[in-house]
């Protein structure tokens, strides 16, 4: 084992600056010709320093942003109608991406892998976990309905009676002539 000093941020091994070990033939073949990290020396640690805390920082101010964006998001409910049997098997699913759309279309934050659910083959509520970050979660629930289920909003209801109407003063106009 060898400690080398990361140039980089490297998810499974460490972040800008970290002093870590690993195998030789990692640091010798990989890490070092690639630019990843470099043998750890006074000048080299004093040399990036500062682009540690700047480094860490941002990282601070998005885990932020993004407990933020979990708790705005815990707790919400999404409908989404797809076409479907009797016995309320769907004809396809509903996907993760279709999910995060819905979303997104209701104003969170939400990008496509963040959904972490398989496909929802069947009508009702289901419960997804959306995973944030690395240690941050948050629940929504899915409402899977049958297309044509969803009920009109009261405005919608209105349109049609008010066409009905013109419709059936336009008929007797039609049938004087």
């Amino acid at each position: 084992m060898v400690k080398v000093l990361l140039l980089e941020d490297i998810i499974s091994l460490g972040w800008l600056g970290d002093i870590v070990d690993v195998k030789d033939g990692y640091a010798r073949n990989y890490l070092v010709p690639c630019g990843l990290a470099t043998i750890p020396s006074k000048e080299n640690i004093e040399a990036i320093a500062e682009e540690k805390a700047k480094r860490a920082n941002e990282r601070k101010l998005e885990y932020d942003k993004l407990c933020q964006v979990a708790e705005k998001v815990e707790g919400a409910s999404v409908i989404i109608e797809a076409k479907a049997n009797e016995q309320g098997h769907l004809f396809g699913s509903v996907t993760p991406d279709m999910i995060a759309e819905k979303l997104r279309k209701n104003g969170y934050e939400i990008a496509d892998e963040m959904v972490a659910v398989g496909h929802i083959k069947e009508v009702g509520e289901h419960s997804v976990t959306l995973k944030i970050s690395v240690d941050l979660d948050a629940s929504i629930e899915v409402k899977v309905v049958s297309e044509g289920s969803i009920p009109l909003n009261e405005e919608e209801l209105e349109q049609p009676e008010q066409e009905e109407d013109e419709l059936s003063e336009a008929k007797p106009e039609n049938s004087e002539e």
